[in-house]
């Protein structure tokens, strides 16, 4: 059965929107980097980090985004971009199951820290209004319910790899009858805590936020999904052993023409596994967390979604995506 891709969102630094993306990773352009402060007795902490623009227009007008953070909105944004407003008005109309499966790794952090920050201060004064929005399955719900969702919806916790799990999951969903067709999304929302985290691991990365998204379904209208193996655990493999079995797994062809977006940050220690398990590669290469930061879960999304845009373009007329986690698996797709 053909799984295609028929959809795409995206919201990044860059700006709201998949022309936004797409335009600066063909520049290169990075955005102008902000900073967040963490305040202390005796000063503040600053990290520079890579934030979405604010733009409440491009935010999708729905009642529960209202209060919402960050997160929720990047991805209530990618997933109508992805869908397309016929898919969203079929949806609510009771005539298209639509499939939510939501990935992310680091979670509502904003709402989290404001709502246990009044919780420490004064308990009797801890919102009660901000604690759903500090769950880890809180964006997936307001997904659901701005589409009018019937059909089932999942949350999935996991490393920089697991939209590629989600991916997985919603082609089971596909092939198994449960759904029409499945969005895939993952976000991300950045405080001090998780930015600053995250430069402990080291000081090349550049933390960021955003959403990406696909819509997949049962058609030949758009790339096809090729290739999909299981992700490599690294319960039994290395790092490098777990990249290089993902290559073999994926199989992409060499032949100068296929694509291969990585999942690097231009740091030699981070990329050793993915760099030596691709070093005889010759064809065309894309990098999107080198323009568009580190945004922990999502940005395998936003590495699939640049795939899936090029492949549509004509530019080539295969891709493939490859990541490996931070602390669980190596995964890899091919679509063409």
């Amino acid at each position: 059965m053909s799984l295609s891709i028929t959809g795409t969102g995206a919201v990044t630094p860059s700006g709201w929107g998949v022309a936004a993306m797409m335009a600066a990773l063909e520049s290169g352009t990075i955005a102008p980097l902000s900073e967040i402060e963490r305040p202390l007795d005796g000063g503040v902490v600053s990290t520079k980090v890579l934030r979405v623009p604010q733009d409440n227009s491009a935010v999708p007008k729905f009642a529960r985004l209202r209060r919402a953070s960050p997160i929720s909105k990047f991805a209530a944004a990618a997933t109508m971009e992805a869908l397309g407003p016929d898919r969203v008005a079929a949806s609510i109309a009771g005539e298209l199951r639509v499939g939510v499966i939501f990935t992310l790794t680091n979670g509502c952090v904003n709402y989290s820290n404001r709502f246990f920050g009044e919780v420490l201060a004064d308990p009797s004064v801890a919102s009660p209004i901000l604690f759903p929005e500090t769950v880890f399955n809180a964006p997936s719900s307001h997904l659901s319910a701005m589409i009018g969702g019937r059909s089932p919806n999942d949350t999935l916790v996991t490393d920089g790899t697991g939209f590629f799990t989600g991916i997985d999951l919603a082609a089971e969903w596909l092939l198994r009858g449960d759904v029409d067709g499945c969005v895939v999304v993952a976000s991300e929302e950045l405080d001090w805590l998780s930015a600053e985290a995250l430069l402990h691991y080291s000081r090349s990365y550049v933390p960021a936020e955003g959403a990406g998204a696909i819509y997949l379904e049962k058609s030949d209208a758009g790339p096809l999904l090729l290739r999909l193996p299981d992700p490599v655990s690294f319960s039994s493999l290395s790092r490098s052993e777990a990249a290089v079995r993902i290559r073999e797994l994926v199989a992409a062809g060499n032949d100068g023409s296929t694509l291969w977006v990585d999942g690097t940050i231009g740091n030699s220690r981070i990329d050793a596994a993915e760099e030596s398990a691709w070093s005889s590669w010759t064809g065309p290469r894309l990098s999107p967390r080198r323009v568009l930061g580190e945004s922990m879960g999502a940005s395998s999304a936003l590495q699939f979604v640049a795939a899936v845009e090029a492949v549509k373009s004509g530019a080539h007329p295969q891709a493939v995506i490859t990541a490996v986690g931070g602390n669980q698996q190596a995964a890899g797709a091919l679509i063409g």
